[in-house]
């Protein structure tokens, strides 16, 4: 096991077992992985990067409770990572003729039906608590897959205000999960 997942592993499993403080550094230290993970594979898609942080951060923070210690967790990470990337590509495919390879040497995993309506219910409960400004840009750009200018012509909001809703709002989503919020 090298350093990091050690790292990132110990952190997870003091986090799940009520350390507040250990949690939120493994949430830090996720998310310099991810960037770095993800970049190498939205090299041509660098505005999206950020944005499929968050959603990663979401997923795994949704599901930690299925992550078996006895696996390696980068492992674990990735796969979530791929699945949202696979998402994100499938929403872009319909727009646009983009063919990204994923990684040719892994497998892609499946998250469980069970599973991912546990996710939608969290999300759910999670964006219940965004005011309008912000829920209408992420349920509509990141849930639904329209284009902001489709967005914005569903809210009546200005392009402009549907990219700032999603952003301020997938920051708010993502305090929420580290408990600041």
């Amino acid at each position: 096991m090298n350093n990091s997942e050690e790292k990132l592993r110990a952190l997870l499993l003091r986090g799940m077992n009520g350390d507040n403080v250990a949690y939120h550094a493994f949430l830090k230290e996720l998310s310099a992985h991810l960037r770095a993970f993800l970049r190498r594979r939205l090299n041509q898609l660098p505005d999206e990067v950020e944005d499929l942080v968050q959603e990663t951060l979401l997923a795994v923070h949704n599901q930690r409770h299925t992550y078996d210690a006895t696996q390696p967790l980068t492992a674990w990470i990735h796969a979530i990572a791929r699945y949202k990337l696979a998402d994100l590509l499938r929403r872009r495919a319909g727009r646009e003729a983009l063919h990204d390879p994923l990684d040719d040497e892994d497998e892609m995993l499946s998250v469980s039906d069970t599973e991912a309506m546990e996710a939608r219910r969290d999300l759910a409960k999670l964006l219940e608590r965004l005011p309008e400004r912000h829920r209408l840009p992420i349920q509509y750009v990141k849930l639904e897959g329209l284009s902001v200018v489709e967005a914005a012509r569903q809210t009546g909001m200005s392009e402009s205000a549907i990219k700032v809703g999603v952003h301020r709002g997938l920051k708010a989503l993502a305090a929420m999960m580290r408990g600041v919020a």
